[in-house]
């Protein structure tokens, strides 16, 4: 952001010859360095794209970093400073005005951002110190997601109302399936390839590639193996087990591609899906994974176990996702007769 119409940097190596331009499929979606860091010369522009292409193996996170370390660059380049005049000060009231337009977790995500970064330079000798270090980000204390939940008459009124006489309808009810019955996250979910979805014994298994590059596995719910069959089977990928499971589609002709479906088209889908079905509120992605963690809850299930089929590392996250409390506290303000 603020860089656009910048020229791109050139990397050079030691004999002087430029290595390459700047671009996304050479550099992981780095496609340009900041001034204040170019500036400084070729050994921190290569210490800056080292930090994103081999230190951030995650592209999402990655991407997220990017955002708020070239949010910062161009924020100390509008006040005239250079990389080894940015002090702790700086960086602290740059902090202080984000909180003024951003929420707490994205501020304290931008401070990670930079207070990693810095780590980085310094260890590469680019700087000398980490003016971030001393710098304190916002406080923030969370008891309950903001993540919406559907209750069991919605989630179904959702997955039985989607059309199931084309690919693309029978591909959404699947997609929302494996998020509901497995509590996966969306970018689990469509990174799976046709073979993510294989027998073992007598049941269906589900493979997901999670954060930090684990691998989580877990039996599908009877239910979830018929629509994940019933997609499978019209789309014919039984063939194709090492292609993208949850695919694009070509337009509104209900045919699939060959390419792996997107984060933001799935979020379109998933509105669109909820839209039709009557279902009210912000629904996103994420909200299958906190439906399907109350759900679970709801009827007897055991904390610790929705914590594992989750795949968190700490149950306090696990209960964010609860939202059996709401209806709890509906339940009591209903006590009011006024």
């Amino acid at each position: 952001m603020g860089n656009e119409g910048k020229p791109p940097v050139q990397l050079v190596a030691a004999d002087n010859q430029t290595v390459s331009h700047l671009g996304n499929d050479a550099f992981g979606g780095v496609d340009f360095v900041p001034v204040i860091i170019s500036e400084v010369g070729s050994d921190a522009t290569r210490s800056f794209l080292s930090f994103f292409v081999d230190h951030i193996r995650n592209k999402n996170t990655r991407d997220a970093y990017l955002r708020a370390v070239n949010r910062f660059f161009d924020w100390a380049e509008l006040r005239g400073l250079t990389l080894d005049r940015i002090q702790s000060f700086h960086v602290s009231g740059y902090i202080e005005e984000l909180g003024k337009t951003m929420a707490i977790p994205t501020v304290k995500q931008n401070l990670a951002a930079l207070r990693m970064l810095f780590d980085w330079l310094m260890i590469r000798q680019v700087c000398r110190t980490n003016p971030c270090h001393a710098v304190r980000g916002p406080k923030l204390k969370i008891t309950s997601g903001k993540t919406i939940a559907l209750d069991e008459a919605d989630a179904k009124r959702l997955l039985t109302s989607i059309p199931t006489n084309n690919l693309v309808g029978l591909r959404d009810r699947a997609l929302i399936a494996l998020m509901t019955y497995t509590f996966a996250r969306v970018s689990a979910a469509l990174s799976m390839d046709v073979e993510d979805y294989e027998p073992r014994g007598r049941r269906m298994w589900i493979r997901l590639l999670e954060k930090g590059s684990r691998v989580h596995a877990m039996p599908a719910h009877h239910k979830l193996e018929e629509y994940l069959d019933s997609y499978i089977r019209a789309a014919d990928l039984a063939s194709q087990p090492k292609s993208p499971l949850f695919r694009s589609a070509i337009g509104r002709t209900g045919k699939l591609t060959t390419k792996r479906l997107l984060r933001a088209n799935a979020w379109d889908a998933v509105r669109r899906r909820a839209r039709n079905a009557g279902v009210q509120g912000r629904i996103g992605n994420h909200s299958f994974r906190a439906t399907g963690v109350t759900n679970y809850l709801t009827n007897g299930g055991k904390l610790e176990t929705a914590q594992q089929m989750a795949g968190h590392a700490d149950a306090r996250t696990t209960k964010l996702y609860d939202r059996r409390n709401d209806q709890i506290s509906l339940d009591e303000i209903e006590r009011i007769t006024i």
